[in-house]
């Protein structure tokens, strides 16, 4: 259970099944038995349906879109939470332009708050590694998550980039959201984290607080 306000960390040897355990969270891997509860509810293995419940990720390998802007692709993240139909789209109508202009709007507040508000116009593919980190991070906040899974998000990062991640997570968690992260940097997690679990080929081996 990662409860609100909370991060854990989910460690283990390489092949451990951090990564699956994370793609049967979101809906992109049907467990082979068991079921994914989030909230009290079922979810079925559909990712825009664990989207849509409040559950959003990033990935061990960046996938952005890399010929759209920073503010595109975080605008891409948001799009689950509008509502406008095709033909309004298609045509421009009044529904759409507002909804459009706030996700723009939203887009380049979540690009501020992750410290990315003066690359908006940059390409994705133009942006330093550790910004494209961010930037990912940024797309996974406009689903309006109650739940952040992330993969190694310092994965290739320099001593710099690790520490404002670092930061960026715990503001995350001061606001309320709740943090679930895969690392391989054990001084980082355990800096990091409230809790953290440990996982040997595909079961939970041990969990507790760092200290433990």
């Amino acid at each position: 259970v990662v409860r609100q306000g909370e991060i854990v960390g989910l460690i283990g040897p390489n092949g451990a099944g951090k990564t699956t355990f994370f793609n049967c969270l979101t809906g992109l891997y049907k467990p082979t038995e068991g079921e994914v509860r989030f909230a009290g509810t079922v979810l079925p293995p559909k990712p825009r349906a664990v989207v849509k419940a409040g559950m959003s990720r990033t990935f061990q390998n960046i996938r952005l879109f890399a010929n759209m802007t920073a503010l595109e692709n975080v605008m891409v993240g948001r799009y689950c939470r509008t509502t406008s139909g095709p033909l309004t789209s298609i045509v421009r109508g009044p529904k759409f332009r507002r909804e459009e202009a706030e996700t723009r709007r939203r887009g380049l507040e979540l690009l501020d708050y992750v410290g990315l508000k003066d690359s908006a116009e940059h390409l994705a593919r133009n942006l330093p590694y550790g910004d494209q980190r961010r930037l990912e991070i940024a797309r996974a906040l406009a689903t309006d998550p109650a739940l952040v899974l992330l993969d190694e998000p310092t994965a290739g990062m320099n001593p710099q980039e690790t520490r404002e991640a670092e930061a960026l997570i715990f503001k995350m968690r001061d606001s309320g959201l709740a943090v679930l992260v895969i690392e391989h940097d054990m001084r980082f997690i355990f800096n990091l984290c409230d809790r953290v679990l440990c996982m040997v080929r595909g079961a939970a081996l041990v969990e507790g607080t760092p200290e433990q």
